[in-house]
């Protein structure tokens, strides 16, 4: 069994590192040549397996009956945070009952519920909709002058926006989910954390969870108790009166649903979209090759999809002892699915670190893969290709006005602030 440095891996395991830009890439890039499949075993956190390549993490991730999410915490956290996280739930090892959290066979018929909602053909349905916002958004734009933070202005409240429209949360509370989002995957952020946290007390993070949770529960109760008596046609309306096995759905699992719905159903694509304009801005070749060749912008979604590998990691929990890339997997051994390196394997992908239009098949994991593949990857995708339709065609130039900043978060995580000076066409 091969161990991982703990001087190379730490950073892995830290929100802060994930602000500086290109250090994780790093770290990956060299976990992949020399320890493709290894156990990390850093203070204050159980030993996880590392799985790093491409190949590695589709297996995981399509064994769903043998790698769980729900026996214990399904993202990263510590010894600490995950015995208070036992104390608040009174033995379970999540707070949220999401479909982040659930194996089957509970998984499926929870996952049912939205499936047809989020089906390629509903999603199609929505386009001329979400043009509108688009329009609005991109109308709205030029009223800020030339300089603006784009990451603020467009990449977070566009696709909040989209999906809580879909959900039926009047856009009043919008900002609430927004703040809520922020402190949820952005806990350790120095600008976006609950006031208060201190990210450098393990307990912190779960107690921050807790709170969002909690605030999470009133909000959406009171929605789902008006939906019931009110229906609507909204999300909400679907939740409020799903039935899982014949049987209405579990109070804590529906407020979860509509917690992620809320939280990763708008917060990965902000980052993707935040991460494609900077390197618009950073790239004026890149701006050129899309104005004159507009075919290519499914592409470039693509590929800013994989660039960004906005969702960082995933923790599994082997049921049973099995053989993983040649290494021994024992009952009860947690892997950490590494996105961001799958995304950038070498021998999955060619020049990795290239930012490239041509990249034909693109075969990234930014949405996951397997059981637990991401149910809005279709309208993310949507929104952004839309987006980019109407936008690109109105700059004459971009370029950045002011450094990119970059979320601290070994989560979820992106740009929170993108300044770029945006000359229009006339």
């Amino acid at each position: 069994m091969t161990t991982l440095p703990v001087e190379l891996i730490a950073p892995l395991f830290n929100p802060a590192s994930f602000a500086q830009a290109g250090l994780i890439d790093g770290i990956l890039q060299e976990v992949r040549a020399r320890y493709p499949l290894a156990r990390a075993e850093v203070p204050g956190f159980d030993a996880h397996w590392i799985v790093s390549r491409h190949a590695d993490v589709l297996e995981v991730s399509k064994k769903n009956d043998l790698f769980h999410n729900a026996d214990r915490s399904a993202t990263l956290i510590t010894r600490d945070g995950q015995k208070l996280v036992e104390q608040f739930t009174g033995g379970a090892a999540n707070l949220f009952r999401s479909l982040v959290q659930l194996d089957p066979p509970e998984h499926g018929p929870y996952r049912q519920v939205t499936t047809k909602a989020f089906s390629p053909q509903n999603i199609a349905h929505l386009r001329d909709h979400i043009a509108t916002v688009v329009a609005e958004r991109v109308a709205g734009l030029r009223e800020l002058g030339e300089e603006f933070d784009f990451a603020h202005e467009l990449a977070m409240p566009y696709p909040l926006g989209v999906v809580l429209d879909l959900v039926g949360v009047p856009r009043a509370d919008h900002p609430q989910m927004l703040r809520l989002t922020q402190w949820l995957f952005s806990w350790a952020d120095p600008d976006l954390r609950r006031p208060g946290t201190d990210p450098l007390d393990p307990t912190h993070q779960t107690r921050t969870w807790k709170i969002v949770f909690d605030e999470f529960n009133d909000y959406y109760s009171l929605l789902m108790a008006d939906r019931r008596a009110n229906p609507r046609d909204d999300l909400a309306t679907l939740i409020a009166n799903a039935e899982v096995d014949g049987m209405p759905m579990e109070h804590n699992a529906a407020i979860s649903y509509y917690a992620i719905l809320s939280t990763a159903g708008h917060d990965t694509t902000s980052h993707t979209t935040a991460t494609a304009m900077s390197l618009l801005a950073g790239n004026p070749g890149l701006l050129a090759q899309l104005k004159e060749n507009p075919g290519l912008i499914a592409a470039f979604v693509e590929e800013a999809i994989r660039w960004t590998s906005p969702v960082k990691q995933f923790i599994r929990h082997a049921t049973a002892d099995c053989t993983l890339a040649g290494q021994q997997i024992t009952q009860g051994d947690r892997l950490y699915l590494s996105y961001p390196s799958a995304n950038r394997d070498e021998t999955v992908f060619g020049s990795p670190f290239e930012f490239r239009l041509d990249r034909q098949p693109n075969r990234h994991v930014g949405f996951g893969h397997g059981g637990h593949v991401c149910l809005g990857q279709h309208l993310a995708r949507l929104e952004m290709k839309l987006l980019w339709e109407a936008l690109i065609p109105e700059i004459h130039s971009v370029e950045l006005a002011g450094e990119v900043q970059l979320i601290h978060s070994e989560f979820v995580s992106g740009p929170k602030s993108v300044p770029i000076r945006l000359r229009y066409r006339h």
